[in-house]
């Protein structure tokens, strides 16, 4: 049976990370992928682990290689998935990419065979108050996001399946649904 690349996108603080985390603690098999950032980690975050955290010249040097399934800038900070990690891990276990819209499409596009899987706030009142307690983005920065994520609903059709996240529990539960659905089906 061939190994599936699963991607899980949505909005800022839609809980897609929380959700990635749970199916891979709850699924042997599937493991999560390690995007690359030029960010600064947040506390805890742990290189290699949470992120593969580079350099902008090396940021750019694997972009002229063609090193990446997609890359984006958001916010003066570049995320991308590297080609070579993932093939790696494809060989022995399904994939999940926990990656922006835009990313996913792009994924989409150069993996015709990723499931893509995109999780909805239940409002975008509950997505403000979750980027507000995460205590780590000013309020400009927060508003900035939230102008974004009406535009990342509005890609919801492109992809394969959507879940509402409004009780944590049961879209883990929906997405590993679609998960063994699509391996076994």
């Amino acid at each position: 049976m061939k190994n599936v690349l699963f991607v899980i996108s949505g909005p800022s603080g839609v809980g897609k990370g929380t959700i990635a985390k749970k199916i891979v603690e709850r699924n042997d098999n599937v493991k999560l992928s390690v995007s690359c950032t030029t960010r600064a980690p947040r506390r805890g975050e742990v290189d290699g682990k949470d992120y593969f955290f580079i350099t902008k010249e090396a940021f750019e040097n694997k972009i002229a290689a063609n090193g990446f399934l997609e890359y984006s800038n958001h916010f003066d900070n570049y995320y991308g998935t590297p080609k070579d990690f993932v093939n790696e891990k494809l060989k022995t276990n399904d994939v999940l990419l926990e990656i922006d819209v835009n990313g996913g499409l792009a994924v989409k596009k150069n993996f015709n065979e990723a499931v893509l899987i995109m999780i909805l706030p239940p409002s975008l009142a509950e997505v403000k108050r979750r980027l507000e307690k995460r205590h780590t983005e000013s309020e400009e920065l927060i508003l900035r996001r939230m102008d974004r994520i009406s535009y990342e609903i509005s890609k919801k059709d492109l992809y394969d399946y959507t879940v509402v996240n409004d009780d944590l529990e049961r879209a883990v539960e929906e997405v590993e649904k679609i998960l063994n659905n699509k391996k076994n089906g």
